[in-house]
């Protein structure tokens, strides 16, 4: 792309414009929508930009301040730049060095990156990977996330077989809800029992988030008669789904309820897309591997991926 380049801190005027783009992106998905990027827009300072060639918007870059950093949005898993898809490697970095030009021009000092891992990619988008190295910003984060490959995927281990078992021993009926309150008590108390934690969304912003992207955010449980005794929260980002949260109660960990719903969503549900992701297993910046759950993952057939985060210094 040659050209000239301007970029600018985004405004709330521009939403529709940058949704548009969203849409049609190689690399994004609906979490980088306004509607699920502004519901906790309380807690971040928000600094993304929106870069356009000649007039035309070619890409954004959801993003937020924090003291003299510009960080990939602090609400958002993955946020590198998201690019039309057109978007080539020989065009990638003189996009990045308007952004460095940008970021040092507003005072920051350093830019933290979250690059898009590849299973979100609606096209192989990995030139900013490219750029970053030519520009020389440090890796230094790596977390690890499980991912089912669902069309070629490996059959699930003896144990999640016994676990398939034990759910139709037990009658547990799995169907999809919408009783977000009776999942959230159940996940509440799984984390703060094994972890003493809390759900990353709360009870509220989830229903909120939900009533948003009806069919991106979904609720499938395992049900004994309406009691729910296990649970996962699915997002739904176009060829690949991820497993936003996974909840059991006592008597659906004994009897496969995790198991079961899997099983069903991936012969049924998802069984058209490429990637079923469970989600990153590493604590500590990408340094603490939780062996057991990455080992409960790879049971159903899941592989690595991972998710790099950049520094570069400006």
């Amino acid at each position: 792309m040659t050209g000239v380049y301007e970029v600018r801190r985004y405004s709330g005027e521009m939403a529709a414009d940058w949704d548009a783009f969203v849409e049609v992106s190689k690399n994004a998905t609906f979490l980088h929508a306004r509607g699920f990027m502004d519901y906790h827009a309380d807690r971040f300072q928000d600094h993304s930009l929106v870069i356009y060639l000649d007039g035309r918007l070619v890409a954004l870059l959801p993003a937020n301040a924090s003291g003299d950093d510009l960080q990939s949005h602090g609400g958002l898993t993955y946020g590198g730049v998201l690019t039309a898809p057109k978007m080539s490697v020989t065009a990638m970095p003189g996009l990045f060095d308007e952004i460095v030009s940008y970021a040092r021009g507003a005072g920051f000092k350093t830019l933290y990156y979250k690059a898009i891992p590849h299973i979100y990619h609606a096209q192989p988008a990995e030139e900013d990977l490219s750029a970053l190295f030519r520009l020389g910003a440090d890796l230094v984060r790596v977390d690890t996330s499980s991912t089912v490959p669902i069309t070629r995927r490996r059959p699930f281990s003896g144990g999640k077989k016994d676990g398939l078992r034990k759910a139709r021993k037990a009658g547990l009926d799995v169907r999809e809800s919408t009783d977000w309150p009776q999942c959230w008590a159940m996940l509440t108390a799984v984390l703060s029992q094994r972890h003493g934690a809390q759900p990353v969304h709360s009870l509220a912003e989830i229903t909120l988030l939900a009533s948003r992207f009806p069919e991106r955010i979904r609720l499938f449980g395992a049900f004994d008669n309406d009691a729910m005794v296990s649970a996962l929260v699915m997002f739904d980002c176009a060829r690949t789904v991820h497993v936003q949260y996974i909840a059991s109660a006592p008597q659906g960990q004994t009897s496969g309820g995790v198991d079961v719903i899997v099983k069903h969503l991936l012969d049924d549900v998802y069984a058209d897309r490429d990637w079923f992701d469970f989600g990153i297993s590493t604590t500590d910046g990408g340094r603490t591997l939780n062996e057991g759950l990455a080992r409960q993952k790879e049971m159903f057939g899941a592989g690595t991926t991972t998710y790099q985060h950049f520094r570069l210094s400006l």
